[in-house]
């Protein structure tokens, strides 16, 4: 099975797993918005939102952020239940995850 083009733009050569990435595995892209950088994601459709979004953000943060600061956005909106699987929650092979932290902080 390919992998689709936008899982491959700028992110790194690390895959991230989640659940039981078999034959079945969807090929995402997750990535922040405030940080401009990307991650690769294979997870099994059965996988939930919100077990991508923890995996994503100890990638992206690995000293540590509370998960619950975070938003996950599919297509320019909210995932509300992040407790959903994949599938539910509309998630096809080649998406993209945005998690954006659910207030916007001040510039310094």
């Amino acid at each position: 099975m390919t992998v689709p083009f936008v899982s491959e733009l700028r992110t790194s050569d690390e895959v991230v797993k989640v659940g039981a990435a078999d034959g079945d595995a969807l090929h995402l892209r997750a990535q922040v918005a405030e940080l401009w950088d990307a991650l690769r994601v294979d997870a099994s459709p059965m996988s939930s939102v919100e077990d991508v979004k923890n995996a994503a953000l100890a990638r992206f943060f690995p000293d540590g952020e509370p998960a619950s600061e975070f938003v996950v956005k599919l297509r320019g909106f909210e995932i509300l239940d992040e407790r959903a699987t994949l599938g539910a929650a509309g998630v096809r092979d080649g998406s993209t995850l945005l998690l954006s932290r659910r207030r916007r902080r001040p510039v310094k």
